[in-house]
C-alpha cells in the first residue's frame, strides 16, 4: 500500500474540508484547535496502472496549514504525527507533499526518530523529488519548442539551483538536455560554486541578472514576497516553470510571451475516482496530482519499497532514468501548455 501526507493551501480551506468530512469538532475551531488537532487518515484509494496492475493506497491529511509555517514546533509535530499514522497503517511507501517534506529537510527532522512509542522506519517514506525533477526537465524539454524556443540555443535558468530539486534539474539539463548555457541561481555562494564544479559549467548569477536574459526559468525556490518584476524587461517568448510551493509565479509574472507553467504536476492516464486532489485545487482533480505523490504510487507499482529519494543532494541521473521510465509505463504525463497554448491560437 503507498501513501500520501498532505494538507489544505490554507486554513480556510482547511475548514471547509473538514466540514465535509464531518469534522466538525475541528472545523469550527480556531488556529490553536487546529495545532492540536491529530492527523486524519481521511481516504482509500485503489489505482490501476495502464499495465493492468491495481495498488491500494490511502491520503492522511497532516491537519497542518500554512498559517502554522511561523510555529516550528507546531509544525514539526504535525509531520512526525502523520508519518507515525502512516506507519501505524502498515503503509510501505508513503511520499510527504507540499510543506511537509519542506519543513522535514528544513527543520532535519531525521533527529526525531523515535515519536511516542514508535520509532519511524525512514525506509518507508519519500521525499518524491526524484520524479518532480524529472517531471519539471520533461515539462522543459516538451513545452520550450512548442512556444518557439530552441533549447540548443537557449538560456535556461534555475532558480534555487543548489536544493535538492534545483540541483537535479541542473544536472538532467547539463548533461542530457543539453541547453546552450544553464544561469545557476541561489542565495548562497559557496554551495552555487560546488554546483557549478561540479556540473563543470554554468554561470553563477543574481536573479536581477538571470531574469531579462533567461529564455526559460525554472523555479524551485520560494518567491520572495517583496520581490517586483518589471515583465516588460523578459525575453519574448520566455517560458516559466513553477516548480515551488505554493505556485504564485502566474500572480507575478504576466505579459506578451511570456508563459507560466506550473511545474512538477502530472496527469494521470484516466480518473482515478479520489477527493484529495481537490485540496490542491488541481485543474482536473481526478487525474492531475503533485510529481512528489505520483513516486509514492510508481514505488509501489514496482514493487520498491525504499526512501527513493531522502537526504539532499542525492538524487541521481540513473535514478531520475528508472523513476521516469516508470512514470512513463504506468500512464503518468507531465502537465503541459497545450491548453494555454490552442487558447492562444483560437
Amino acid at each position: 500500500m503507498f501513501g500520501l501526507i498532505g494538507h489544505s493551501t490554507s486554513f480556510k480551506d482547511a475548514r471547509r474540508k473538514a466540514m465535509e468530512l464531518g469534522y466538525d469538532h475541528i472545523a469550527e475551531g480556531d488556529l490553536d484547535v487546529w495545532c492540536t488537532a491529530p492527523p486524519q487518515l481521511v481516504e482509500y484509494v485503489k489505482v490501476n496502472s495502464a499495465t493492468g496492475k491495481t495498488i491500494e493506497g490511502a491520503y492522511i491529511d497532516s491537519c497542518f496549514v500554512p498559517e502554522m509555517l511561523s510555529r516550528f514546533k507546531t509544525a514539526r509535530r504535525k509531520v512526525l504525527n502523520a508519518m507515525e499514522l502512516a506507519q501505524k497503517k502498515g503503509i510501505n511507501i508513503t511520499a510527504l507533499g507540499g510543506f511537509t517534506s519542506i519543513i522535514f529537510e528544513n527543520f532535519n527532522l531525521l533527529q526525531n526518530k523515535q515519536v511516542r512509542n514508535t520509532t519511524l522506519d525512514w525506509e518507508r517514506f519519500t521525499t518524491g523529488n526524484t520524479h518532480t525533477a524529472w517531471v519539471i526537465c520533461r515539462q522543459l524539454e516538451k513545452n520550450a519548442p512548442l512556444v518557439g524556443i530552441d533549447l540548443k540555443k537557449a538560456k535556461v535558468a534555475v532558480v534555487g539551483a543548489t536544493g535538492d530539486i534545483g540541483s537535479a534539474v541542473c544536472r538532467w539539463l547539463s548533461q542530457r538536455t543539453g541547453v546552450a548555457e544553464l544561469l545557476l541561481v541561489a542565495r548562497q555562494q559557496k554551495p552555487l560554486q560546488e554546483l557549478q564544479s561540479e556540473l563543470n559549467g554554468g554561470s553563477i548569477c543574481s536573479l536581477e541578472e538571470a531574469l531579462p536574459s533567461a529564455d526559460a526559468v525554472i523555479w524551485v525556490a520560494s518567491m520572495p514576497k517583496t520581490l517586483e518584476i518589471d515583465s516588460s524587461k523578459l525575453k519574448n517568448p520566455c517560458l516559466m516553470i513553477d516548480g515551488g510551493y505554493p505556485k504564485n509565479l502566474d500572480e507575478k509574472f504576466s505579459g506578451e510571451g511570456i508563459h507560466v507553467l506550473k511545474g512538477g504536476i502530472v496527469e494521470f492516464f484516466k480518473d482515478i475516482g479520489w477527493s484529495m486532489m481537490e485540496l490542491a485545487e488541481m485543474e482536473r482533480p481526478q487525474r492531475e496530482m503533485f510529481a512528489c505523490f505520483a513516486e509514492a504510487m510508481l514505488l509501489e507499482f514496482e514493487e520498491c519499497h525504499t526512501n527513493f529519494s531522502w537526504g539532499r543532494n542525492n538524487i541521481t541521473l540513473e535514478k531520475m532514468d528508472f523513476i521516469g521510465k516508470a512514470s512513463v509505463k504506468h500512464g503518468f504525463s507531465a502537465v503541459g501548455l497545450k491548453t494555454q497554448i490552442q487558447a492562444a491560437v483560437v
